[in-house]
C-alpha cells in the first residue's frame, strides 16, 4: 500500500494494485480498477516512485531466495 494526501491534506493508503492509471490535470487524478476516480496532491512523480518502491519492498524476498 502507498500513503497518498488528499486535496484536502488528509492522508490515506491505497492499494497500488487498484491503480489503473494516473492523470495530471490540474490536481493528481488517479483512476482505479473499478473506475472510481480519486484527486491528490501527490505528483504523478510522486506515485510511481511510491508504487515502485512498494513493488520492490514485497519482492526482494523472493529475489533473495532465487539468489541463494
Amino acid at each position: 500500500m502507498i500513503k497518498l494526501k488528499t486535496i484536502t491534506g488528509k492522508e490515506f493508503l491505497l492499494n497500488n494494485d487498484l491503480i489503473y492509471r494516473v492523470d495530471a490535470e490540474y490536481d493528481t487524478i488517479i483512476t482505479l480498477t473499478n473506475g472510481k476516480t480519486l484527486r491528490v496532491q501527490d505528483t504523478t512523480e510522486e506515485i510511481q516512485e511510491k508504487v515502485m518502491a512498494c513493488k520492490r519492498e514485497v519482492m526482494t524476498p523472493f529475489e533473495r531466495k532465487t539468489e541463494q
